[in-house]
This record gives C-alpha cells, structure tokens and sequence, in this order.
C-alpha cells in the first residue's frame, strides 16, 4: 500500500482543484471602465445615504470620493483587528445580487447613541441586539434612499430587502453562512472615509461580488447613464467616419461657399451644421408697444376706499409746551418748588405731535377745569 494515496486524499486533491477552478473566474479582476462605473455608482449612492443619515442623526455626515480595489477574507482581517458588524443587504427588485457594508464596532455605537437621543459618547459595553437592530433600521433607511437614486441612474424601480446586522469576528470562522460564502476568493472593496460630526472620523466599506459589480456595469451601460465625456468621446467617430464618401463625390470642393438658400439639394448633414446661419425670418410684423392709459380719475376714489381701513388705528397725541436742556448735575438738583424754564416764550403757540412727529400748532385754552388746545396752524 505504500505510495498508494488513500480516498480521502484523492477526494481532497480533486476537490481542491475543483474548488480553485471555480473560484478563478470570479476573481478575475474589473477592467478600467467597469471600476471607473462601480466607483461613479457607489459615490453617486453613498451621497445620497450620507444625506439621509444627517437627518437621521441630527449631525452632518460627510462621505468622501471612494476608492475601489480588490480585498480577500485574509486581507480583511489584516484591515479589522477586532469585531466589526457586517450588514448584508439583498436587492429584491431591479438588480439580482447583494452587497455588504462593514462599520467598525465603535462607529456602530455611536450611532445607535445618537438614534436613542443621546450625544454619542455612550459606548461603553458589549456590542448587544438592539445595537444590530438599531444599525439595521440605519442602514435600510440609508440603503433605502441609495436605491432611489439607483433607480434613477437605471431608469427603472430598484428596492432592497431589509438589511441585516452582524457581528463578526474575521480572526475566528463565520458563522453565517451567506457571509462565509461571499468572501470566497476575492471581492470588490469600495472603501469611503466617513466622518460624522466630531464623533466619528473612520471608515465605511462595501463589499460586492465581482459578478454583481458587473452588472451593475451592465446596467449602467444599458441605462445610457455613461459619463459624457466617454459618450462625446466616441460619438464624433461613428457620425463624422460615413459622411465623407457621399460628400466628397457629387460635391465640388467649392460648393460649401455659396449662400445656403441657393443650395436647395444640399446634404442633410451640412444643412444642419449650417442651419444657424439660415435663422432670419421672413415677413415679421414689428410693432410699437401700446399701454393703457391711467385714468387720473380714479385715484382719489382708491385713496378713499384704502383710508377707510385705517380710520380706526389708535394715535398717540402729544402737546409739547417747551423743552430745556439740563446736566445730569442739574438734574440731581431737582426738588419740590424747582423752576424749570423752557424754550417757549410766554404766550408763544405751542407744537402738537401726533406719535411723535409734528402735526400743528395751537394756543392754549381752558375748557371749563380742563386744559385745551386751539390749533392755528397745521404742518404741511
């Protein structure tokens, strides 16, 4: 039996190898455009969720440009030394796939914290469920509003499951097993740094297969969603190749230079390129401007009809019969029987002031015990 290799170590070199081609394909990595597109998606998103949880947590959040590279299970956890909460979110509607958050176990409390009304500074103690179930509502709020803006890019209806919360330890085996599976091999990382008031200053990960950061290209590129530049950049190739050849035959060279009118065979191509030159229009009927002439007549009639609503507004009359200047030292000399004289003259009218502005001029008179004023002159 020696040199023999027994069933389990043929089953075992097999399915090694088995395993390995399965895994090759799913992690040949992204071209440049399909990252360059995961990237735009992911940014476009996460600007959108970021929003979302500013008003969720009462703080601004600010997420910045992400960075988009290739991660394993080992190298993950090289990156988390300790326990991180993994939330995993399935797409139900618009795109088949799934992704994964990953939040650092500190960032999680904080902002559960500040959920329940608090500032933030709680997390102390163990990482519990209400944490997961508090992060969980989060996340579907946050993913819930990135979708939207999915749908939009897409142009058709993309919705998520409710997300789910864990908390995984990447030094020990995974227990769950829709995790364990999607970190087989290689997958693509969108890393973004996340800065949350004065609380948080770290970082958020997703997670995507690299069959789902496919078609998420796929998609984008079928929406027509693509970048602009990339879209002028190949436009002018495919209209300008084609149109030389039938040009360049029943034309002569000097035949661009006459006016356009006197052209009227001319190539639809050039009369659209030509037609801002071609904009004067025939036979226009210009005329001067004509206004309606305001009746003067009825100016006093509105003047009344708008007084009338204030003819019951209280004022303040006040008679002023002088004024002085005094010293503070004057003043403080005051006492019964001081005389204080004024800048009237015996005699002279005295001013009538209506909420303090000056309105007339009158002498004053006695009405039976009481004081009275007769105006003689009013202020125009």
């Amino acid at each position: 039996m020696d040199g023999m290799l027994s069933q389990e170590e043929i089953d075992a070199l097999t399915g090694g190898d088995s395993s390995s081609g399965e895994s090759a394909p799913a992690e040949q990595p992204l071209t440049d455009v399909e990252r360059d597109a995961v990237g735009e998606i992911a940014n476009i998103n996460m600007g959108t969720a970021a929003t979302t949880l500013s008003t969720l947590l009462n703080n601004k959040v600010t997420i910045t440009t992400p960075r988009v590279s290739y991660v394993s299970l080992e190298e993950l956890s090289d990156q988390y030394d300790r326990p991180c909460v993994f939330i995993h979110i399935s797409y139900i509607e618009g795109i088949d796939g799934n992704n994964i958050l990953i939040l650092k176990e500190r960032d999680v409390k904080v902002i559960t914290d500040l959920m329940m009304g608090g500032d933030g500074s709680n997390t102390e103690g163990e990482l519990s469920e209400l944490h997961l179930s508090a992060i969980s509502e989060a996340m579907n709020q946050m993913m819930g509003s990135a979708a939207t803006s999915l749908s939009s890019m897409l142009e058709k209806k993309v919705d998520i499951s409710p997300p789910t919360a864990s908390l995984v330890d990447l030094n020990d085996s995974i227990e769950d097993k829709e995790i364990s599976n999607f970190l087989v091999g290689q997958v693509v990382q969108v890393a973004f740094d996340m800065k949350i008031g004065d609380l948080i200053d770290s970082q958020i990960m997703q997670l995507y297969p690299f069959e789902f950061a496919r078609e998420l290209y796929e998609r984008f590129i079928g929406s027509g969603s693509m970048d602009t530049n990339s879209a002028t950049e190949t436009a002018p190739v495919q209209e300008t190749a084609p149109q030389p050849a039938p040009q360049a035959a029943p034309m002569p060279a000097a035949a661009p230079q006459p006016v356009p009118q006197t052209t009227p065979q001319m190539d639809p191509n050039m009369a659209q390129m030509q037609q801002p030159y071609m904009m004067p229009a025939p036979n226009v009927n210009v005329q001067p401007a004509q206004f309606q002439s305001f009746n003067p007549g009825i100016g006093p009639l509105l003047q009344q009809e708008n007084i009338d609503l204030i003819m019951d507004v209280p004022l303040e009359v006040t008679v002023e019969l002088g004024r002085a200047n005094k010293s503070i030292k004057e003043i403080l000399d005051f006492s019964p029987g001081t005389i204080l004289e004024l800048n009237k003259l015996a005699g002279e009218p005295v001013d009538v002031l209506v909420n303090g502005k000056f309105v007339a001029r009158g002498e004053v008179v006695v009405i039976e015990e009481n004081f009275g004023i007769r105006l003689v002159e009013i202020a125009k």
